[in-house]
């Protein structure tokens, strides 16, 4: 998580308010023992996607609290996406939301908007679409975060290859030269 970020987020009090007795549940906390997108851990994830949409929904007079409290429980799956897990059927992007949401519920109250919202993030990969503008916007802000921090990942990979390296130096003597 960029550290611009993290400061913005913890400084909000408000943002604070609605997301803390979320963040201090020991199972929510369970969350960063599990890798999202690469170096991103599902905890920072969701806390990330929650933060953007309160930022949008405040913005619009939407109902921003109950978007940032289903934005930090959308992906509570708590087991790595990328191991078969036995006892779950079907693939991880088709029923993991449903899994957050049950997970959820055990430990929160959640409205019937939260509900929708955490079910409905993967749209358009499940095809029923949210049946609120909150849930479009964690959806589109999950899809966001997502790519951002894998690509903030495959780009440093990638500058890191030494053939990529030399690759440069050697199209740059060429651009030069003419």
């Amino acid at each position: 998580m960029k550290e611009y970020l993290k400061d913005l987020m913890e400084n909000d009090k408000e943002f604070q308010e609605i997301i803390n007795p979320l963040i201090t549940n020991e199972t929510v906390l369970q969350m960063k023992n599990f890798r999202q997108h690469y170096e991103t851990t599902c905890f920072d994830h969701c806390y990330t996607v929650a933060y953007h949409c309160y930022l949008i929904c405040k913005k619009y007079n939407l109902d921003y609290k109950s978007a940032t409290r289903a934005a930090m429980l959308h992906d509570l799956f708590l087991y790595d996406w990328r191991k078969r897990q036995p006892n779950r059927k079907g693939l991880h992007a088709f029923t993991h939301g449903k899994t957050a949401c049950k997970n959820a519920c055990k430990l929160f109250v959640l409205n019937e908007k939260e509900k929708d919202m955490i079910i409905k993030h993967m749209w358009p990969v499940t095809i029923e679409f949210p049946k609120s503008l909150e849930g479009f916007i964690l959806t589109f802000v999950d899809k966001y975060c997502a790519t951002s921090e894998s690509f903030e990942v495959l780009k440093s990979r990638l500058f890191m290859k030494k053939a990529f390296r030399y690759a440069y130096v050697f199209l740059s003597l060429i651009i030069i030269r003419f």
